[in-house]
């Protein structure tokens, strides 16, 4: 009977443990990606005017704060925050150094996923 109680217990705990993870996950993911807006070599263009990095990360900080409580993947987080203006509707865009324009949540897309093939590896 004992075993059986200790079993269930350290059940328990791996359950309840389990869901902050992945909030936790879900935070250094974010993390991630707003440091890569933070230290890109790129500029990016909101509603037809151009931003350093600093700036564009602390716009997509501020729509994350907004929309936090709907956020629960990393894919909602760029959706919600740094995909298009909530004004214009017109879509955020990177233009790297040799002049090349891609939208911010195609740029972002490409970085989560080359983060998530490096935590694999």
């Amino acid at each position: 009977m004992q075993g059986w109680l200790i079993r269930v217990f350290v059940l328990l705990v791996i359950c309840n443990t389990a869901p902050a993870r992945a909030a936790e996950s879900l935070e250094q993911t974010i993390a991630f990606l707003l440091h890569r807006i933070e230290t890109a070599d790129a500029t990016f263009i909101r509603n037809g005017q151009a931003h350093t990095p600093q700036e564009a990360v602390a716009h997509v900080r501020a729509k994350y704060e907004h929309f936090k409580e709907q956020i629960k993947t990393p894919e909602d987080f760029i959706r919600l925050s740094a995909t298009k203006s909530l004004l214009t509707g017109q879509a955020y865009l990177v233009r790297t150094r040799d002049g090349k324009e891609m939208p911010l949540n195609a740029w972002l897309g490409n970085a989560l996923r080359e983060h998530r093939e490096n935590e694999v590896k």
